[in-house]
């Protein structure tokens, strides 16, 4: 392609909306312009990353014998009634009514739709196991869309959906699409990690996210430097101490007063004893119903742990200002004994002993407080944020945290669906029994923008060879040299019939500018035809990702550049 017929609207100045890497450089670059907030238009750079990204995910699902469909992106609103979603998904479901006043939502995920076709379609185990996929156009109404493609509206994304027919075969299917995630993305050049992670709204008993690491990433990973275990923070499994029992006599409970002291450290200070003793009590909403949560004073509740323990569909805190109303516990001097709402308390609360605690008075607070006899709360389980003193779950060894950017998300789904949606087959003994699922995602669009936040440099984006939308730039530095275009033109359609992707700058544009450009729209590898040409009959090549730069003869130019491609896109498959 001609850069001089192309759309590529490139830019100096960074963008005042734009607030991570990504985001600035793919305006600068001219991939994608804004329409409106959270929707995005792809331009001819940044549908042809897109494709790159797209090509990749397809040849992988093929290869693991998964099936390519499209589905419709309306989806009736009573497929959503049956699956209970309907009025549990949030406001990110849009939705509308058609002319004739029937209910429909702009699918943000395909479950029901690909329960539906399953349920009428696939009558007998012989036609199982089946995975089927597609490419497509979602919508989620984000409340805040932001970061460009890593948080959008509108998005391009894979999902795959598996039906076997038992939990054992289940588990099979998730491993191959495992495998894949892995070849996917390892193809596209990503340094990622698969971890354990929360199945949130799509449900299911199991999953694993894909996390791009990336300073900018949204999520928190916990990763262990000693073994393969890697989690989401929000999924990170807290490991007690064996012995981890305080040993010491239980003192009788006694109030004191604490005037004005409503932080754990000022408490723990002013009685003379640390956080680590001190029982903390979180209020939240959990589906609009006031609880507490404890953990210990130096600890903070992890939302989801809480959310998933109470088998709430949102959790949420409590303003302060809304403490006193709904419960008529003072904020900051509250604590579990005979608090008078749900008590959910963190494993390790109830290995404390001789606590301090608030005394659900004004200005007070409670010593000797002890777990089982002076509060019993109504559930316990693993509710805390996991820390870098904590020992991995799985070896004991030592974790790291990081950030990372969600890619893809498998889910092992069960048959949550299918049994709300009658979704059923005839098994070989005859009987009716309901598919056992498993979902599998990759934010196709959102690859685009964690790649260059993993790959860039001041200069502007460095794709890897596979996504990027040209493999090669050839720069004419002498448009107004016969000889010097020729030899541009000559190397710009040879590199084209050795079936590499080109664009050849044959804009009457200063070097410098034509310099910055390749750099700034990161093509991997950068052919030059100016003053060297001239002078010796050499060429330049330069590769974006190092800087290394070298010349060589115009004949066996061609040879060399090609080979050199096969040989890094082979490396990563």
């Amino acid at each position: 392609m001609r850069y001089s017929q192309m759309l590529i609207p490139t830019t100096r100045e960074n963008p005042a909306e734009a607030e991570v890497v990504s985001h600035r450089l793919l305006l600068r670059g001219g991939f994608i312009r804004k329409l409106t907030s959270g929707l995005y238009t792809f331009l001819p750079l940044g549908l042809l990353t897109l494709q790159k990204v797209a090509a990749i995910v397809r040849e992988e699902m093929n290869r693991a014998g998964a099936q390519e469909l499209l589905m419709p992106m309306v989806q009736p609103a009573d497929l959503w009634q049956e699956s209970g979603r309907w009025q549990k998904y949030g406001a990110e479901l849009l939705r509308f009514r058609d002319r004739h006043q029937r209910d429909y939502c702009l699918g943000p995920t395909h479950e029901e739709v690909i329960t539906d076709l399953a349920r009428r379609e696939l009558r007998s185990y012989r036609q199982l196991p089946v995975n089927l996929y597609q490419i497509q156009t979602k919508f989620r109404d984000e409340i805040r869309p932001r970061f460009g493609l890593m948080r959008c509206r509108e998005f391009v994304m894979k999902d795959a959906y598996s039906f076997d027919v038992s939990d054992e075969a289940a588990s099979k299917s998730y491993e191959v699409m495992r495998d894949a995630y892995h070849r996917i993305f390892r193809r596209c050049g990503l340094d990622f990690r698969a971890v354990e992670a929360d199945t949130g709204t799509i449900g299911g008993s199991f999953s694993h996210e894909f996390m791009v690491l990336a300073d900018t990433g949204e999520d928190t990973l916990v990763i262990c430097s000693h073994c393969d275990y890697a989690a989401n923070v929000e999924k990170a499994r807290v490991a007690l101490p064996e012995d981890g029992m305080a040993q010491e006599e239980m003192a009788p409970m006694a109030r004191v007063a604490t005037p004005g002291m409503k932080k754990v450290e000022r408490v723990a200070g002013f009685l003379g004893t640390t956080p680590d003793r001190v029982i903390k009590t979180m209020l939240y909403l959990a589906d609009g119903e006031p609880v507490a949560a404890l953990v210990r004073g130096d600890r903070e509740v992890q939302s989801v742990k809480l959310k998933n323990l109470l088998g709430a569909t949102e959790v949420e805190p409590m303003p302060d200002d809304e403490i006193w109303q709904r419960t008529k516990l003072p904020a900051g001097y509250m604590g579990p004994v005979n608090i008078g709402i749900r008590l959910v308390a963190d494993q390790e609360v109830m290995r404390m002993v001789n606590a301090v605690a608030g005394a659900n008075e004004k200005g007070h607070h409670l010593t000797g407080v002890n777990p089982g006899r002076d509060f019993q709360p109504d559930l316990t389980g693993d509710l805390r944020q996991i820390t870098t003193d904590d020992p991995c779950p799985e070896c004991g060894g030592s974790l790291t945290l990081t950030e990372g950017i969600e890619v893809g998300h498998i889910f092992k789904l069960g048959t949550g669906y299918s049994e709300a949606m009658k979704a059923t087959f005839q098994d070989r003994d005859g009987t009716e029994k309901h598919f056992v699922m498993g979902c599998y995602g990759i934010g196709v669009s959102r690859v685009v923008a964690a790649a260059i936040e993993q790959n860039h440099d001041e200069h502007g984006i460095i794709f890897p060879l596979p996504l990027a939308p040209f493999q090669v730039i050839v720069l004419n530095l002498g448009v107004n040299s016969e000889a010097t275009s020729r030899a541009a033109e000559q190397i710009y359609h040879d590199l084209q019939a050795a079936g590499l992707d080109v664009l050849y700058d044959d804009r009457d544009e200063r070097p410098g500018a034509k310099f910055k450009d390749a750099d700034l729209i990161g093509i991997p590898f950068r052919v030059t035809v100016g003053r060297t040409w001239e002078k010796e009959g050499k060429i330049e090549l330069r590769r974006r990702a190092t800087g290394e730069t070298v010349t060589m003869d115009y004949d066996g130019a061609v040879g060399r550049i090609s080979a050199m491609i096969r040989d890094e896109l082979a490396g990563q498959r």
